[in-house]
């Protein structure tokens, strides 16, 4: 990465950080994925149960496979022969691990989802939830935060899953109702009543979408 543009996003994440502290969440910063991975696994007792959303961001800085190989009980819900009593599971977990579509400089998460599985599990359910965020996706307020999670990650998304939406032809948004849509849920986390429950980890890194 450019030094310059290191240096912007190190400036960045502290601007961030503040934000989350305002909003009673807890910001971190992590130079690489592999310091964003340490500093989650700080955050994990051994023994807990942890499960998580689609996010590739948490299987890009190795995250998954820490957890699978230590001390935890990750549910995996991919290799459940049930899916969704494994989803189920989440709502009771210690720790939730997800990532955000977008967020703004001061502090709000936003997040799209189809099943509605991870943004209602962000919302209330896990005693923890844990996001790996590239400071790529920080947006300047709540609307270009949504424009970016709705044409930029909702539409990758689509095409790594290989659905039939207007979005896979066209690249951008239609704000459609396909039946394979998966805008269906929108979660703006502005604040947290619950002090210690939600975590973000900033990463100088490109991550997901």
């Amino acid at each position: 990465m450019n030094e310059n543009l290191k240096r912007r996003n190190e400036l960045l994440a502290q601007t961030v950080i503040r934000g989350l502290q305002s909003r009673n969440m807890n910001g971190y910063y992590a130079e690489t994925g592999e310091e964003a991975k340490k500093i989650a696994l700080s955050l994990i007792p051994e023994g807990s149960s942890v499960t998580m959303g689609g996010s590739m961001s948490v299987h890009e800085i190795g995250l998954v496979t820490a957890l699978k190989e230590g001390n935890y009980r990750f549910i995996d819900r991919d290799q459940a022969t049930d899916k969704r009593a494994a989803m189920l599971q989440a709502y009771d977990a210690d720790v939730f691990l997800t990532s955000a579509n977008a967020m703004t400089d001061d502090g709000i998460l936003i997040n799209i989802d189809g099943n509605a599985n991870r943004v209602s599990a962000i919302a209330q359910g896990p005693r923890k939830v844990i996001f790996i965020v590239s400071l790529n996706k920080v947006c300047k307020d709540p609307d270009s935060a949504m424009k970016r999670a709705r044409n930029i990650a909702a539409t990758a998304n689509v095409q790594r899953f290989n659905l039939n939406t207007p979005c896979t032809k066209t690249g951008t948004c239609m704000d459609c109702k396909s039946p394979d849509t998966i805008c269906c849920q929108f979660l703006m986390t502005r604040f947290s009543r619950h002090p210690g429950r939600i975590h973000v980890i900033l990463v100088n890194e490109a991550l997901g979408f």
